[in-house]
């Protein structure tokens, strides 16, 4: 046989090895560890609905389908948090590896098991027991990928911590806006530094003057800016926004509150979150996992609801070290795929790791204060505490045990609404923390330029606000509560949560649409989450329609950011264009950018026309005739037969397969979408604008009868590619579509028993 000739059966024998990675239908497994047998059927969908006899079953349960449909996405998980990634993927992964070891994510979790209380310790070493049934099952048939990387080590309580650790992470970056502006100090005057990222209308609380770190310090910072990975390249830190809100029952058509909430963060394959059904004698959870973890992050318990979002404040500073200002080391020896280990030194001092030290022969200290790297983080508790909660108070008690990070978390049950901020903000003896500033009480910089020198911990951290002495708001008066990560502290609130915010273009949004109607159900919030009008463009319309062209492009437009028409299409790559020619008028590196939303709003007000030389109209108008002519030349010369949903397209790419041939085409899912990264529904775009980061999970709670919720994730339940389920969710996430999580699902297409 030639060779040619036996390609077809090489492909045939190929695909059915890939098969066998694919879960069985039905399955009945031995787990000496369990009191009771557990029932597992799964829906058309491929959701999972686990009936079990008492919660420490129901928690391995979690962890044995967790590993059926995403044992790899468990792998990538603690591998990537604890800095391990370079072992399977080649040194394309040491930047992440580097900077994940200089933070110790791996060394906290170990300590944060302890931290737990008993029954948390309880439910997370029964849901390892529960992925290491499917590991001892399925041996290197677990995923697809175990297929070469051979099969997956046991799984171990401290790892499901590691997920925390990591959100905690992905949504306190503070410390890369820091860089920026420490990047940006020699080449921008203070005044035009401060304008990058515009000030919130509102007072904030006390500015520090900035310190003057010397050009050395300026330079590696710019250097580490460039060293660190950066979002949407795979394993990074992703922007981050959320929308939430809550009516009370004066407000809904059942007289019962109603909550929605849509987490936004970044797109991949597979998704985030995974959808579960649990019944036990406690209760019922429906509603949003994390694979890694036993407790439910959003959703609903039978008496309560609740979502997330970010509230921006800031707990990390970042401080201009002297040389000698170490007072721990250690050595980190990083596997490399077909190349020599890497030792990495890791330095820290007594506010925190020296980062400066993922750059090799850095002679610069600069170290990072971070509330979410202290230790004995007891967020697993609190989540269990909250998924147990049955009022708002309950709730609210258990807030400030999720630990990290500072999120505000909006919850209703069947008589009121709430919001409480979880977490702990750091209490500053001086400063704003909005840049860099000495490690010790003076600023004298060394003649060479390496450091600082002089006296006591002047910027450093008195102690931390939680609980009660963080926002809050119970039952109020308006019966109303809108978030959409705009802050939430009143401007004299006594704890001073941070200068860097989120602009309120959604939470405008949402506000308009609350007003427009007397009572809304639960599709009507449904409706909400999927609106695609951008009040940022319709907010800059008025000064783009002057310019010379622009009327006829934009006429009748209303900002609405539909992927069938050409001109969010027009407008975004304008507004690109000419963010990037104001920029690169003041010479600012792409390392170093300032939130494109908040930065050309401002230079297009009269207060920031000293960023175009006084006068934006020659720039605009320039921007314009090269956004038209680009586009032209890709698309045409009709500028009517050009569509937002051609280039806009949401990305869902996996982080290890997409560069992979064939592998990639498998693992990498595009399709049209409208919105953008001011819409409610979100589409945030890198510079391709393609939506990279957005609503990852949909949730609408309807307090008068919580079966009646409403739930969407995507791409789908499945990692693995050639399931049936890997992307069955795709289509209906874009279009607005969700489905209810009740008791019985419609149809049962599969089930697992689990017998002790």
């Amino acid at each position: 046989m030639s060779v040619l000739a036996s390609l077809p059966l090489l492909a045939f024998l190929g695909f059915g090895v890939l098969w066998l990675t694919v879960p069985p239908d039905h399955q009945t497994l031995r787990a000496a560890s369990l009191s009771a047998a557990v029932d597992i059927s799964f829906d058309g969908n491929g959701v999972p609905r686990v009936r079990a006899a008492n919660e420490k079953d129901a928690a391995f349960a979690i962890g044995f389908v967790h590993a059926r449909d995403r044992m790899f996405q468990l792998e990538l998980m603690r591998r990537a948090a604890a800095g391990r990634l370079s072992e399977i993927a080649g040194p394309e992964t040491l930047p992440i590896d580097k900077q994940m070891r200089v933070f110790g994510l791996a060394r906290l979790a170990e300590g944060d098991v302890e931290a737990q209380s008993p029954a948390a310790r309880v439910l997370l070493e029964a849901y390892a027991a529960g992925v290491n049934l499917w590991i001892a099952d399925r041996g290197r048939f677990a995923a697809m990928e175990f297929l070469v990387l051979g099969a997956p080590e046991p799984w171990r309580p401290a790892d499901s911590l590691l997920w925390g650790r990591t959100m905690g992470l992905w949504l306190s970056s503070n410390h890369r806006a820091e860089l920026a502006r420490l990047a940006l100090r020699e080449k921008l005057p203070p005044s035009m530094l401060e304008q990058l990222w515009p000030p919130n209308p509102r007072p904030l609380g006390p500015q520090a003057a900035l310190v003057d770190p010397g050009r050395a310090m300026a330079t590696t910072a710019e250097a580490l800016l460039a060293a660190l990975p950066t979002f949407p390249a795979p394993f990074t830190i992703p922007s981050t926004a959320s929308n939430a809100w809550a009516v009370d029952g004066r407000w809904s058509d059942t007289g019962a509150p109603l909550l929605a909430g849509d987490p936004h963060l970044g797109f991949g394959f597979p998704g985030l979150w995974y959808l579960i059904r649990v019944e036990t004698p406690v209760g019922v959870l429906a509603g949003a996992t994390a694979p890694g973890v036993p407790f439910l992050i959003l959703g609903h318990n039978g008496k309560v609801a609740w979502t997330f979002t970010t509230t921006g404040a800031d707990t990390q500073d970042v401080y201009l070290e002297p040389p000698e200002a170490a007072v721990t080391s250690r050595e980190e020896r990083i596997r490399v795929r077909g190349q020599p280990d890497v030792v990495l030194t890791v330095r820290e001092t007594r506010h925190g790791p020296i980062i400066s030290d993922i750059l090799r022969d850095s002679t610069p200290v600069l170290a990072v204060a971070m509330a979410n790297l202290r230790p004995r983080d007891t967020g697993a508790s609190g989540l269990l505490a909250l998924n147990h909660a049955r009022t708002v108070e309950e709730a609210g008690r258990a807030a400030p045990l999720i630990t990290s990070p500072v999120q505000n978390l909006m919850v209703a049950d069947r008589a009121k609404i709430a919001l409480y901020v979880t977490g702990r903000v750091p209490i500053r003896r001086a400063g704003d923390g909005w840049a860099p500033v000495p490690g010790i009480a003076t600023s004298t910089v060394a003649q060479d330029g390496s450091g600082l020198t002089g006296g006591d911990d002047a910027y450093g951290w008195s102690g931390f606000a939680s609980g009660e002495k963080l926002p809050r708001i119970v039952a109020p008066a308006s019966g109303r509560l809108i978030n959409a990560n705009e802050p939430v502290a009143p401007s004299d609130f006594p704890v001073f949560m941070g200068r860097d915010t989120f602009r309120d273009w959604r939470a405008r949004r949402i506000r308009t649409l609350l007003d427009g109607a007397p009572k809304f159900s639960s599709s009507d919030f449904a409706a909400m989450q999927v609106d695609v009008l951008s009040p940022y463009a319709a907010a800059l319309l008025p000064v783009l329609r002057v310019v010379p062209g622009a009327p006829r492009v934009l006429r009748d437009w209303d900002g609405a950011m539909t992927e069938n028409d050409p001109r969010p299409l027009i407008f975004s790559t304008w507004m690109q264009a000419f963010d990037l020619a104001v920029r690169a008028r003041a010479n600012i590196p792409a390392s170093a950018r300032a939130p494109l939303f908040d930065f050309v709003p401002y230079v297009l007000s009269p207060a920031g026309a000293h960023w175009c030389g006084g006068d934006c109209s020659p720039l605009l108008n320039a921007t314009f005739e090269s956004t038209m002519s680009a586009l032209a030349t890709r698309f045409g010369p009709d500028f009517t037969t050009w569509r937002w949903g051609t280039v806009h397209q949401a990305i869902f790419a996996h982080p290890f397969l997409r560069s992979v041939p064939v592998l990639g085409t498998l693992t990498t899912l595009r399709i049209a979408v409208p919105g953008d990264g001011t819409t409610l529904d979100r589409g945030d775009m890198n510079e391709a604008l393609e939506a990279v980061h957005g609503a990852s999970y949909r949730g609408v709670y309807d307090l008068a009868d919580l079966d009646r919720s409403l739930f969407v994730t995507a791409p789908g339940q499945s990692g693995n590619p050639i399931s049936r389920h890997a992307r069955d969710f795709l289509t209906r996430w874009r279009d607005g579509a969700m489905v209810l999580l009740g008791p019985r699902p419609v149809e049962v297409t599969a089930s697992v028993r689990l017998e002790p």
